[in-house]
C-alpha cells in the first residue's frame, strides 16, 4: 500500500482576509522516502541548509531557483515532474 503525503504552499491574502491554496504540491518527502534518504544527507548533497531543504520540503516556499531543483533531481535520480505538482482549483 502507498501513502501520498499532499503539502500545499497556502498564501494569506491581506486584502480580503482569505486564505488561498497554492496549486502546486511538492512531493519531495515522498521522493526522499522513496529513495531512502534523510533530509541531512540530501542537504550535504545538494548544498543547500537543512533548514531552507526543509522549507522547501514542507511545502512553504515561495519559488525554488532552477539549480536547486536541478541538483535535487540529480540526487533523487528522478524529473521535476516527480517533485513539484500541478493541481488545478476549482473556483
Amino acid at each position: 500500500m502507498q501513502y501520498k503525503i499532499i503539502c500545499r504552499m497556502d498564501l494569506f491574502n491581506q486584502r480580503n482576509r482569505k486564505l488561498k491554496i497554492m496549486p502546486i504540491i511538492v512531493n519531495l518527502d515522498v521522493m526522499m522516502a522513496r529513495r531512502k534518504i534523510s533530509l541531512n544527507e540530501l542537504s550535504e548533497k545538494v548544498d543547500i541548509t537543512p533548514a531552507n531543504l526543509s522549507i522547501l520540503k514542507t511545502g512553504k516556499a515561495k519559488a525554488i531557483r532552477f539549480s536547486t531543483l536541478e541538483a535535487i533531481c540529480k540526487v533523487l535520480d528522478c524529473q521535476p515532474a516527480d517533485i513539484l505538482e500541478y493541481q488545478q482549483t476549482k473556483p
